[in-house]
């Protein structure tokens, strides 16, 4: 019983130091935990840093990574100069055969609504197209000779009042002369100057163009190529229009189109902007020509109001035949007065006609206007200020429908 009670007793002593320990225990437990998160921390810090060292040695140790994108970027640069280098070449060069598809592509554009309102009356596309550009071809033989012969009686009553104009060109000389007088007694020529012979060569007009252009047979055989092509362009248009499309990638072909549909567009609204500015620039200034008793104001009126159109070099040009017609005439009020209506007119043109008729479509700040005229002009001559907008319009079309070409599309635009 005595052992019994001893063992007991132990067993319970036991049970009672036991229980301590482990209460004791519970700290060191939480105090491991700590140390292993501690440890976890520190590890992970101990690995992002040899990382970092290594991106850092990765960057430092090879310099030719970010020598090799300036590089691409120099190299893409240069291939981008090459390729405009070349293409002004091609389109120097290639001048005449440009210009001839060009103004094909705008006659036939002229051309379609005849074509389509003769296919709606159930004739032949074929029968349409040809149709359409012999209505064109008679056109284009009734103004020459409607303007030859006004031409014509203008030069064969031109002597009737030749006196009036030799007596106010002889104002105009005696008063160079006494300016020039008055220069050579302030500043008297050199003896060198007196001796010298000066020779003046005349401006000729057909030289002029055929310098911009080539000479007069390759002109004759590339005006002849323009009947046949706006009605091959006229009877073909949905083939070629598909075939166009076809060419390019399948993932590509949804932009192609939707590019040549823009293109479209804007040549259309292009051509019949500057037809009705035309006809209004027109009938403005025939109604004032008719009130100041311009001789020829209908026709006068005409060939002013239309040669407006002409980017930047129009108001000269039209000003010169009504100015050249009134001169000797009328008087210098009235002089005055057609300067003031063709300057005004086309201001109006310009600033509000053109931006509720064309801007919309075209949609190009003045300066990537400028630049292009002063481009193409150099290129083309004055057929390259004719061309200027319409090209660098479906430019700005072609850049705003490829996705890598878009930022010249913005710099172009508005």
């Amino acid at each position: 019983m005595a052992r019994a009670r001893d063992t007991d007793t132990q067993d319970t002593s036991e049970g009672t130091s036991t229980k301590p320990a482990e209460r004791a225990s519970s700290p060191a437990e939480i105090s491991g935990q700590q140390a292993g998160a501690n440890g976890q921390q520190a590890a992970a810090l101990s690995s992002s840093a040899p990382s970092e060292e290594k991106e850092k040695w990765t960057a430092e140790s090879h310099p030719h990574r970010r020598t090799s994108d300036k590089t691409r970027r120099s190299i893409l640069a240069g291939q981008t100069i090459v390729a405009v280098a070349v293409i002004l070449t091609i389109c120097y060069v290639a001048k005449l055969v440009l210009v001839t598809l060009l103004f094909s592509i705008l006659l036939a554009f002229i051309l379609f609504p005849v074509m389509d309102f003769l296919v709606q009356m159930k004739f032949p596309r074929a029968l349409a197209s040809l149709l359409a550009v012999l209505l064109l071809a008679s056109a284009i033989y009734a103004a020459a000779y409607f303007g030859y012969n006004r031409a014509v009686d203008f030069m064969q009553t031109l002597p009737t009042y030749s006196r009036k104009i030799e007596a106010r060109l002889m104002r105009f000389r005696e008063q160079a002369q006494k300016i020039q007088k008055s220069t050579e007694a302030v500043l008297p020529p050199s003896a060198d100057d007196k001796r010298t012979i000066k020779i003046e060569q005349q401006t000729n007009w057909m030289d002029f163009i055929t310098s911009s252009l080539g000479t007069v047979g390759d002109i004759a055989l590339a005006i002849s190529f323009i009947p046949f092509l706006v009605y091959f362009m006229l009877s073909w248009h949905d083939h070629v229009r598909a075939s166009t499309v076809m060419l390019f990638s399948m993932e590509n072909r949804n932009a192609a189109y939707v590019t040549l549909g823009r293109i479209s567009a804007m040549i259309h609204s292009f051509i019949n902007g500057n037809i009705l500015v035309g006809l209004f620039t027109s009938a403005a200034s025939l109604i004032v020509f008719w009130y100041l008793h311009l001789p020829y104001f209908y026709f006068q009126g005409f060939i002013s109001g239309f040669l407006s159109l002409v980017p930047y070099l129009g108001v000269v040009l039209a000003i010169i035949p009504p100015l050249a017609a009134g001169f000797g005439q009328i008087h210098s009020g009235g002089l005055l007065a057609i300067v003031i209506t063709v300057v005004g007119l086309h201001i109006f043109a310009i600033n509000v006609l053109y931006p509720k008729l064309i801007g919309k479509r075209l949609q190009l700040n003045p300066l990537a206007v400028t630049i292009a005229l002063l481009i193409w002009g150099w290129l083309w001559g004055a057929v390259g200020l004719i061309l200027a907008v319409p090209l660098t319009a479906a430019l700005k079309i072609i850049f705003d429908n490829v996705e890598s070409l878009r930022p010249y599309g913005a710099w172009l635009g508005e």
